[in-house]
């Protein structure tokens, strides 16, 4: 037996919208200030912002290492889920990842909503028993002589991970570094890859 054919979830996502604002239960102009929040004030760009700023401005990753909330509130981006921010900088001795262990806190203004791997349990405790296993599973090889650093967020700190740039970029501006960076990056569950 096969499933039925099922429209797209966008379709499917339309509809839903179509179906709140004929019933009067939602305001598209409100409706569209949340998706224009999530898609340009608040998510992954902003922290790719930050870690191109440090990658090209050798004072700044000082200060965003230093103190990493009034760095980045310096570039905009702050908030709730924000108000606390500990950089974390790879290294080729330590490999930093995080984690929340009680729930999913997860520093929004930067890194926007947390994919659904972070939040599951496995994750959580897998990261915090057999960190180089779950990284492993995930697609990072962290080689054995590199320490893994497993940072729990909670309520009243959030960290983002610096990574290493990638070699080659020496000629790039921030704004094409910032178009390398992903989200996983700053978790510490992939690297920057080259371009």
């Amino acid at each position: 037996m096969t499933a039925p054919d099922r429209p797209s979830p966008a379709l499917r996502t339309e509809a839903l919208e179509q179906l709140l604002v004929e019933r009067g239960l939602a305001d598209p102009a409100v409706m569209d200030t949340f998706i224009r929040t999530y898609e340009q004030d608040v998510g992954p760009l902003n922290g790719a912002k930050v870690v191109a700023r440090a990658w090209t401005d050798p004072a700044y990753r000082e200060w965003l290492l230093r103190d990493g909330t009034a760095a980045i509130a310096d570039l905009g981006f702050g908030g709730p889920q924000g108000e606390h921010m500990v950089v974390l900088e790879q290294t080729d001795e330590v490999h930093h990842v995080v984690v929340c262990t009680l729930c999913s806190c997860y520093p929004w203004p930067v890194l926007g909503l947390p994919p659904s791997w972070y939040k599951d349990p496995a994750y959580r405790a897998g990261m915090v028993r057999t960190p180089r296993k779950v990284l492993r599973e995930m697609g990072l090889e962290v080689p054995e002589g590199r320490r893994i650093e497993v940072w729990d967020s909670s309520a009243e700190v959030r960290y983002l991970v610096l990574p290493r740039r990638p070699a080659g970029t020496e000629g790039l501006d921030a704004d094409a570094l910032a178009g390398l960076v992903g989200r996983d990056a700053m978790v510490g569950v992939a690297e920057v890859a080259a371009p």
